[in-house]
């Protein structure tokens, strides 16, 4: 089975192709701005670098959010727009709070698991997860306060992008592993998809927003 997994939600635009589980090739390539315009020619080198065509291609799996309003747009229309275009290829989305834990190893996770990502503003994007992976409550925009208080009194392991903006202060959490990562890994977004795909489980991709967008009014 091959898959094509790609990310434009951070600031990056990332994309991976694995077949049965093994990864044949990604593409990382960091940026503030400009990912719509560099991930069609990021999907195509990968491709070529392996002589698949996107005829070949099984499923693709998109990451959803949260991140910025364009670049999930972004993602969510080049894999629709692949959706339309080759009816019998899979198709589902994966949230960035899934991305992230799934990359947590077996010997980071703890009682709480919280994934926590960059929102820009003064909050946190979070959502928690057990030491099976399982969430245990929704994905939320919370302020540090609100986060603290969800975690209080438990052993807590941290990974995502905002983890090193929200323990700049000292957070008085019984702490097991720390990942602060600059954006979603792009092979455990690919993982993510396979495994829907191996339980027949595809959720056709939907954006994650937790919040309206920034918009300004020019006088």
């Amino acid at each position: 089975m091959i898959n094509l997994a790609f990310d434009t939600t951070a600031q990056s635009c990332s994309v991976a192709l694995t077949k049965d589980g093994v990864v044949l090739a990604k593409s990382i390539q960091k940026m503030d701005f400009g990912q719509a315009e560099a991930l069609m020619p990021a999907i195509q080198k990968v491709l070529d670098e392996n002589k698949i065509t996107i005829n070949d291609v099984d499923l693709i799996t998109v990451c959803t959010g949260p991140g910025s309003f364009t670049g999930v747009r972004s993602s969510l229309s080049a894999a629709r727009t692949f959706g339309l275009a080759l009816p019998n290829v899979g198709l589902t989305g994966v949230s960035a709070f899934e991305t992230y834990i799934e990359d947590m190893m077996p010997d980071e996770l703890a009682e709480i698991n919280a994934v926590i990502i960059e929102t820009k503003r003064s909050d946190f994007y979070f959502q928690a997860f057990d030491q099976h992976k399982k969430p245990i409550c929704q994905p939320q925009a919370l302020m540090y306060d609100d986060i603290i208080n969800q975690l209080r009194n438990h052993k807590v392991s941290f990974i995502g992008d905002g983890v090193e903006r929200f323990l700049n202060q000292p957070s008085g959490l019984s702490l097991h592993a720390i990942r602060m990562e600059e954006i979603p890994p792009v092979v455990a977004l690919a993982k993510c998809g396979e495994n829907r795909y191996a339980k027949k489980n595809l959720d056709y991709p939907k954006p994650l927003y937790l919040r309206a967008p920034d918009v300004c009014v020019k006088g």
